[in-house]
């Protein structure tokens, strides 16, 4: 170990997005004398966030009707009662400052014709919150946080490393390991405080919304280290991704008064959700869209896969360019369609995880010094359902609130010895383990099985007998002779990196299954064929899962955190 190098700083953040940039801010403002190390796989502009397209919710206008009170109950009656309800409330109260901080630190937010901050309509919302930039508010955001980080010299972004484990003693963060792309060197670096902003799990599905570099490594590092992942069973299914990519249309598009329309012309949300039609929260919209596919309403896309339309042509040209130019881009690029003259074919399709890393509402996790904000936590904002737009807001708020925390740890601390035999175990098994292995099974094989297995297997509707089967099928693909990387060199190993990859997507999906297996009730975007209604005398409650080595995750219970709203029955 003598020869590995290692790289110290106060406050480490693994990932670059929303949540990392905004706690890289956050942190770096506590103390100049602090030094805040920024880890991503990607080049910071190429973190997922910058995917974002339709909008950041938050009450701007009171005066207009809107109320803090009104998005607390939007968002946990999105939920379906799972969200903690302290946690929902900070949300709401802290995202109108952020939203007008954005503003002063440059982000070009759309306006009104009198320059006012504009918002839209969007699913399940009494009131247009999502505010917005066109239909890239992500990428603006990423842009303008990342511009921000530049105005403070403690900020050091690290581009292109790879975590692969968490270092800690006796419950208490020290740092991680990491592996360098550019150089292939095995790296500890090490800090009293971490912060976890390393994204969510979407690429466990083939037909998804994530960037192919949204796999679970920051989830799966968490989880080997110990630490609980919760509600993992509960993923969103966005209504609207374009075939074969899976690439979104924006719920924006709908916000700005699309239609879903099924083979027979109909709008369809009419039968499903007659006072919010196509602005129902997803999880809705989702179902009613599979129901109408299984009922015969459906299209045949070109690849033979059923779909339904989203038409926008009564938009007319002049707002589909000032709004949904980057929609209509994607559109003609992606699926050979201009949304101005022609309805587009759309298919639910896997964009956000629910579950993530067990915290409490100020993003700490179970283990001391180590905080998790953005998507690759559950703080339980969102319970079962997410509502649209409240995850950009959710990563900016959290990545605040850890970013301070983490840096008010770290004052005065040092990490003054490293857990050796960690150190030794990691890299015996992700070099001997993996890089070395002697598989005869192709790799990239077996992450196509997994992710096909999750999408015929753990869709939008669930049954025990699929779900049996797709556990089945992970664990015969986990202990399947893949673990091995034929690419040997020791610059930009993509195919190491890939593998690394594969073994996590394995047991997060492990996680996931176990997880909805035992979860026998419907809520939320949890939705069993076998158990249809939601089961609140014995599930109203969140999932933990916590590793046990190679025996399956260990599953209990925590309670829901109710402050204000006793459950009721969930119409739109």
């Amino acid at each position: 170990m003598a020869d590995i190098t290692t790289i110290a700083h106060d406050v480490l953040i693994i990932g670059s997005g929303l949540a990392g940039l905004r706690a890289a801010i956050s942190a770096a403002a506590v103390d100049k004398k602090l030094t805040i190390a920024v880890i991503s796989k990607v080049q910071v502009m190429r973190s997922h966030s910058v995917s974002a397209e339709g909008g950041t919710a938050a009450v701007l206008y009171e005066e207009e009707g809107d109320n803090q009170e009104a998005h607390i109950y939007d968002t946990i009656k999105g939920s379906d009662f799972l969200a903690d309800q302290d946690v929902a409330e900070l949300l709401v109260k802290s995202m109108p400052y952020e939203i007008y901080q954005l503003d002063h630190w440059g982000m070009p937010w759309s306006r009104r014709k009198d320059g006012r901050i504009a918002q839209r309509k969007f699913g399940g919302y009494s009131f247009p919150r999502a505010t917005f930039a066109q239909d890239k508010v992500g990428f603006y955001e990423m842009q303008t946080l990342y511009d921000t980080c530049q105005k403070y010299d403690n900020i050091h972004f690290y581009n292109e490393w790879f975590c692969t484990s968490m270092l800690h003693e006796n419950n208490t963060f020290q740092g991680v390991t990491a592996i360098e792309m550019k150089t292939g060197n095995f790296v500890i670096f090490k800090a009293p405080a971490g912060i976890i902003c390393a994204g969510g799990a979407g690429r466990i599905y083939s037909f998804s919304t994530y960037a192919f570099s949204s796999t679970p490594d920051g989830l799966d590092m968490a989880y080997r280290a110990g630490l609980a992942l919760k509600d993992m069973e509960f993923v969103q299914f966005h209504p609207t991704g374009i075939l074969p990519s899976g690439i979104l249309i924006t719920e924006g598009a709908r916000g700005e008064g699309g239609y879903l329309i099924n083979s027979k012309g109909e709008r369809f949300m009419q039968k499903y959700a007659p006072g919010k039609l196509e602005l129902a929260p997803r999880d809705v919209v989702s179902r009613s869209m599979i129901r109408e596919i299984q009922e015969g309403s459906g299209f045949k896309h070109e690849t033979g896969v059923d779909c339904l339309k989203l038409d926008l042509t009564h938009l007319r040209a002049e707002r589909i360019k000032e709004a949904l130019a980057g929609i209509r881009e994607i559109g003609i690029k992606f699926s050979g369609t201009d949304i101005i003259n022609e309805p587009i074919e759309v298919r639910p399709v896997c964009h956000y995880m629910m579950g993530g890393i067990h915290t409490n509402i100020d993003g700490a996790t179970e283990m001391a010094g180590l905080w998790a904000a953005g998507e690759a936590a559950c703080n339980s904002t969102h319970g079962a359902n997410r509502l649209g737009a409240n995850s950009t807001s959710e990563c900016i708020v959290w990545g605040k609130i850890t970013g301070e925390l983490a840096a008010r740890y770290a004052t005065g601390k040092k990490v003054d010895s490293i857990n050796r035999k960690q150190v030794l175990e990691e890299e015996k098994r992700i070099y001997d383990g993996l890089f070395r292995g002697r598989g005869a099974v192709n790799p990239y094989e077996v992450r196509k099985q997994l992710t096909d297995t999750m999408d015929e297997k753990a869709y939008v509707f669930r049954n025990e007998q699929e779900l049996i089967g797709a556990l089945e099928k992970v664990r015969e693909l986990k202990a399947a002779m893949w673990k091995h990387v034929e690419d040997k060199a020791k610059e930009y190993n993509t195919n190491f990196i890939n593998v690394m990859e594969t073994d996590s997507m394995l047991r997060t999906a492990e996680v996931l299954l176990v997880g909805a297996l035992n979860r026998q009730e419907s809520r939320g975007a949890h939705a069993r064929t076998d158990y249809p209604y939601r089961d609140d005398a014995n599930f109203l409650k969140h999932t933990l899962a916590y590793f046990t080595g190679n025996g399956g995750p260990k599953m209990t219970w925590c309670p829901v955190a109710f402050t204000r709203y006793a459950p009721v029955e969930r119409k739109y």
